[in-house]
């Protein structure tokens, strides 16, 4: 580690600069702590009095709106007063009637009469006066102004003479007989007739935005005109505000109400009449954007004053602590043997001087207990020379002694192995912790620890050992352990081999009828967990004619050929199997029917490649394959093999090399 780092290091432990940190960290989580709540209190504060006055001017706004359909309406009703049926019945006279009429037609985008049978009978706007061949007999506000005989107010529509989207207010003309007319004034949702000055228009990166829609949700007045006609679930700003409106029954409430969005403030009012909605948004990072500059200004100062203090602390620190700053550079040297045990302490009083005399003492106890240890250790070690296995005393999760014949079972020397941790012999950190747990569990039984590892020797090499440990002392093992080490390497191999003879076919190297019974076995009795799983039976061809001509080492070098071939072509958690003479199994785990098919047939096709030179020719060999699939039904493996083998046998009785499913599969 280089100086500087180790200056860091010491500086990172010093007990000024903790405490000095403690202090600085209680400050700062004072001071952020009474930042936070106030800060808080005057954000909901403000987004509490900015709801407020939104709904007041959401109130306002439906307010005034609702008093100019009510004027637009007495106007129509003015008028329609005076139309009497012998000026509608004259073309004439209904065309000065209405040349009379510039205040309505100033107040309208257009206007028209039309009969009670649906007739327009004249049409009035900026380019002048026309005769339209319309009939508005299917508009639903006409005729509801027929039926009801009162003025109404129509849902959003295209216009039929001009297609732009308009809402029409109507008068019925009656007479004694009934309604005889009806007046109509049409307002242009795009040019704003209604809304002129309710509704202000925003730049794109505005914050806050005023819309008008009808009960239904349909815009009729945007800052963006082309939302005109749209419905308010699609504007990203009110679509959670719209959403609650609904779910509360679309109230249309004069009073104004408050609704949930997600980073705005909305408010929304009704208008009583038409029964539209005024919509108000502003984000609400807009208005708590003074808050938050202020936040980030007394956050500057807090810093600046934080940082003033903790200087101011660290060097009252510094003074005060000097003598233990010197009680430490001689604690250093307490171990080290530079200086005589009772040398080089600092004089000095309170906790600090009796902290000294304390490490004193200690220093000269230690002295003389070292040299009783050396002794004892001196007599130990001529004991462990002599034996004839590895032994080391173990403390903590170092080595303290090792005997000459651990050094030559490790490939290393004392030293080596005294610098070595306990961890350094395992090959991995799950190795140890698994030792580590079992010596244990063995410790609070009140029994000594015997396992087999493979440890790993300074030289990187690794051997199976047996390992044997008891603590020195059972109620205090904080005093260490005892080990013994033998080298096992060539039991282990031994009982290895044994182990895989017994479930491996010897000619081969596959699998043998033990070690099949007992995986299927195990499949079936996991059933339905286990599916879904095949069993492909294998029967070479044309064999015995092998075995009959070129002898039987020639047939044991064609079965030892036929397994390499049949184990290329299986998966890597596949069994493959030599079930006795030429009959071959394959074992095949989480695998559908179809694919095991698939996969009898690579082994099918690649046993058929197999040819084996022998003196003038070639032998070769044939294979038939039955397939047979696990199914939660399966009574047993017998049932399961008794599957399979028919299904061989019925590929051998459909001429050989192919392969067969077990009757009722479906392949």
């Amino acid at each position: 580690m280089s100086p500087r780092l180790k200056r860091l290091r010491w500086a990172l432990g010093s007990l000024k600069l903790r405490i000095t940190i403690g202090g600085i960290a209680a400050l700062v989580l004072g001071i952020g702590l009474i930042a936070v709540l106030l800060i808080t209190r005057a954000e909901q504060d403000t987004l509490r009095a900015e709801r407020q006055r939104e709904i007041s001017e959401a109130a306002r706004t439906a307010a005034l709106l609702s008093r100019r359909v009510v004027g637009l309406q007495r106007a129509l009703q003015a008028v329609a007063f005076r139309l009497d049926p012998a000026t509608l019945a004259d073309d004439t006279a209904i065309a000065r009637f209405f040349e009379g009429q510039p205040v309505l037609r100033n107040m309208y985008s257009n206007l028209f009469v039309a009969t009670a049978a649906g007739e327009m009978r004249i049409y009035a706007d900026e380019t002048g006066i026309s005769r339209p061949r319309i009939d508005l007999a299917d508009r639903d506000y006409f005729r509801r102004t027929l039926q009801e005989g009162r003025s109404m107010v129509s849902e959003p529509l295209p216009s039929k003479v001009s297609g732009e989207p308009v809402i029409v207010l109507t008068q019925p003309a009656r007479s004694a007989e009934g309604v005889y007319a009806v007046l109509g004034g049409s307002l242009r949702l795009s040019g704003r007739d209604l809304l002129d000055g309710l509704v202000d228009a925003q730049g794109n990166e505005a914050s806050a935005i005023v819309v008008v829609t009808d009960e239904h949700g349909r815009v009729l007045a945007h800052p963006d005109r082309r939302r005109i006609m749209t419905l308010l679930s699609d504007d990203a700003r009110l679509s959670q505000a719209f959403a609650a409106w609904v779910a509360h029954g679309s109230p249309v409430e004069p009073q104004g109400l408050v609704l949930p969005q997600t980073g705005e403030v909305v408010s929304a009012a009704g208008v009583p009449g038409p029964d539209w909605m005024v919509w108000r948004t502003r984000a609400e990072a807009e208005l708590l954007a003074p808050l938050r500059d202020a936040r980030k200004d007394a956050l500057i100062g807090a810093i600046a004053l934080i940082a003033l203090l903790s200087a101011a602390m660290l060097l009252f620190l510094w003074r005060l602590l000097r003598p233990l700053t010197l009680l430490e550079h001689r604690a250093q040297h307490l171990f080290d043997g530079l200086l005589q045990p009772q040398a080089g302490w600092p004089v000095a009083s309170g906790e600090i001087g009796s902290l000294s005399r304390v490490l004193r003492r200690v220093g000269i106890e230690r002295a003389t207990l070292e040299e009783q240890n050396a002794e004892v250790l001196g007599r130990l070690g001529s004991v462990m020379g002599a034996a004839p296995m590895g032994i080391a005393f173990v403390q903590g999760s170092k080595f303290e002694l090792v005997n000459a014949e651990f050094c030559r079972l490790m490939a290393g020397t004392q030293e080596d192995h005294l610098a070595r941790t306990v961890r350094a012999l395992f090959g991995s950190d799950e190795d140890f912790a698994a030792f580590a747990a079992h010596e244990q569990a063995a410790f609070r039984a009140g029994l000594s620890y015997a396992g087999e590892w493979q440890l790993l020797r300074c030289d990187g090499t690794r051997f199976w050992a047996a390992l044997r440990s008891k603590p020195v002392d059972d109620v205090d093992r904080a005093q260490g352990t005892i080990w013994t080490l033998n080298d096992i390497e060539a039991q282990k191999a031994a009982r290895e081999q044994l182990e895989w003879s017994a479930t491996h076919d010897p000619l081969t190297g596959l699998a043998n009828r033990k070690a099949f019974a007992l995986q299927a076995q195990r499949l079936v009795g996991a059933l339905p967990r286990s599916l879904p799983a095949a069993l492909v039976f294998i029967d070479l061809d044309r064999f015995k004619p092998v075995n009959d001509t070129a002898g039987h080492l020639a047939g044991d070098l064609m079965l030892l050929t036929v397994a390499t071939a049949i184990a290329s072509c299986v998966r890597a958690g596949d069994l493959a199997v030599r079930m006795g003479g030429d009959e071959f199994a394959l074992l095949l785990e989480r695998c559908p029917h179809a694919t095991a098919m698939r996969i009898a047939d690579d082994v099918r096709r690649a046993i058929n490649a197999v040819a084996l030179p022998w003196e003038q020719g070639m032998l070769r060999v044939g294979a038939s394959a039955g397939v047979a699939s696990l199914h939660a039904d399966t009574a047993s493996v017998d049932a399961w093999i008794e599957a399979a083998d028919a299904a061989c046998y019925a590929a051998k009785a459909a001429g050989r090399d192919t392969v067969r499913s077990a009757p009722g599969e479906i392949a």
